[in-house]
């Protein structure tokens, strides 16, 4: 654990020092749990926008994509349940004055009872042969009593967070003997409810103004969007609307770098399918974005499915898509079948049908909703801290290195002159101007060309193309490949055509197609 913990602060140290990621109003000493991202890093959230925005709805002839606005009409957080219901249940320790979220103490308890039955299903597999796991999970003492344990916590603690009773969640705490991380003590308060929105007026004179809401999430303005987007793009059930952008939570508890955070970006899709098919579209799209993500190349090993034992107000099913950060398995992704819930209470606030009429039934109806909602930060803190590598080398030095995705490094490519004079600066800007037209390329002439590799390394960079003497003489170029640092001689007429099959995001859509 001390491991994983040193090097989630060295991804941190990382992400600054290569203008990933700076901590917001820094001169002013920072605003907690809100962040700037850097050159490199805007470029790198872009391309993972871009990717989820492509893979969803360019490679989906019937998913289209919009833009809500932030602000909306305050009776649509009333409708979605977000005013009432929107609430992170939160206890703190005395001791060291500490505040936690109530949910995630008990969850974290019971995945340590799962991580103990995980070990002792793996000693016992190594000792038999034909080993059945599942006689083994029902027979063994110290499993069953685990599992049980397990099933007890589940099932008092969804009746809790079902029934709102705060006590029983304060219970589960006591009963589990959870302790603070930091005092290591059981001297905790009651829990509380916090409501996680946050609130604004609309108005030129404080008297006059009205109290809206800065959106939770992107979900509402495409469904408060359905009829327009139904009637003036034809749309025939089913179908999706996509949508990217920010979204603001008061989180009481924010930590974990930009695991967590207030001012955050979501991607989300909400696909609209006939009442009664949404739990095959909802196994549908659960495979469809796992396969989205292990189409980034990372090992399969990091990613798993997690159903929710608590369901939201809205989902008669939800799952997330969970990936193993330096702090553990985290929510990644959620994937929601919403039911009608959604619609049929704008329908019922607003008083303005929101149905769809359907001419294979011939008849109307309101749709059901499966919604894929993945959080953007998120997704690039996971890409970042799988990506960080430090490596030894064969001669006994070292290098950090970001092993992205190539469709998804920020820079595809850097020219580097071998040397800042004899023609060679002037050359390597005729390579730059060559392939800027396609892809983002930078330049660097200061340091030794090892120091530049190493530098290009650690910000992902998967080419170098050096411009040397040579150069001049027959109009060659090397290009040096991050992963594996192998060099390559080529004509600069072929760097186009090498830089573009590389790097370029249509081979990975293709596998998705």
């Amino acid at each position: 654990m001390a491991n994983q913990e040193d090097l989630f602060k060295n991804i941190i140290s990382h992400a600054k020092e290569y203008g990933f990621i700076f901590p917001s109003s820094e001169i002013y000493d920072g605003l907690s749990a809100v962040y700037d991202y850097g050159q490199n890093g805007a470029e790198l959230k872009k391309n993972i926008r871009e990717f989820w925005w492509r893979s969803m709805v360019q490679m989906n002839e019937n998913i289209v994509g919009i833009d809500a606005a932030i602000f909306m009409h305050p009776t649509t957080w009333k409708a979605s349940g977000h005013v009432d219901a929107f609430n992170d249940p939160l206890i703190d320790n005395k001791d060291s004055k500490k505040r936690y979220r109530a949910d995630v103490l008990i969850e974290d308890a019971a995945a340590k009872l799962e991580d103990k039955i995980k070990k002792e299903v793996e000693k016992a597999a190594k000792r038999f042969e034909n080993f059945d796991e599942a006689m083994f999970r029902s027979t063994n003492g110290r499993v069953v009593e685990y599992q049980k344990k397990i099933d007890e916590i589940n099932t008092r603690f969804k009746t809790a967070m079902e029934n709102n009773d705060m006590a029983e969640m304060k219970q589960i705490i006591v009963d589990l003997e959870i302790v603070c991380p930091i005092s290591g003590t059981r001297n905790w308060t009651d829990v509380r409810q916090f409501n996680l929105m946050f609130g604004t007026q609309v108005g030129s004179v404080a008297e006059d103004s009205s109290t809206i809401y800065l959106r939770p999430e992107t979900a509402q303005g495409i469904f408060v969007n359905f009829l327009n987007v139904q009637k003036t793009g034809r749309m025939k059930i089913p179908f999706g609307i996509a949508q990217t952008g920010k979204a603001f939570r008061n989180e009481i508890v924010a930590r974990q770098f930009i695991f967590r955070m207030r001012e955050f970006e979501q991607m989300e899709m909400q696909f609209f399918v006939r009442p009664g098919t949404q739990k095959e579209w909802y196994e549908q799209w659960k495979a469809a974005r796992m396969n989205w993500h292990r189409a980034m190349g990372f090992d399969a090993s990091k990613y798993r499915f997690h159903d929710h034992v608590k369901l939201a107000h809205y989902a008669d099913a939800a799952c997330d898509i969970e990936f193993e950060f330096p702090f553990g398995f985290k929510e990644l992704e959620g994937i929601h079948s919403r039911t009608d819930f959604d619609l049929a209470n704008h329908e019922k606030f607003s008083g303005k049908k929101l149905q769809y009429f359907d001419p294979e039934l011939n008849q109307n109806y309101v749709p059901y909703v499966v919604e894929t909602s993945i959080g953007l930060d998120r997704m690039f803190l996971a890409i970042m801290s799988t990506a960080y590598t430090e490596e030894k080398l064969d001669d006994g030095s070292g290098r950090v290195v970001l092993n992205l995705p190539a469709f998804l490094a920020p820079i595809k490519a850097a020219v580097l002159p071998l040397l800042n004079k004899d023609g060679l600066p002037e050359k390597a800007k005729e390579v730059i101007d060559l392939l800027k037209y396609d892809h983002i390329i930078t330049s660097e002439e200061k340091d030794t060309i090892g120091k530049r590799y190493r530098r290009q390394d650690a910000i992902g960079t998967p080419y170098c193309i050096t411009v040397d003497h040579q150069t001049l003489e027959d109009n060659t170029v090397t290009i040096r490949e991050r992963d594996t640092m192998k060099q390559e001689r080529v004509s600069i007429d072929r760097l186009p055509e090498i830089i573009d099959a590389r790097v370029s995001m249509k081979h990975v859509l293709k596998k998705l197609a």
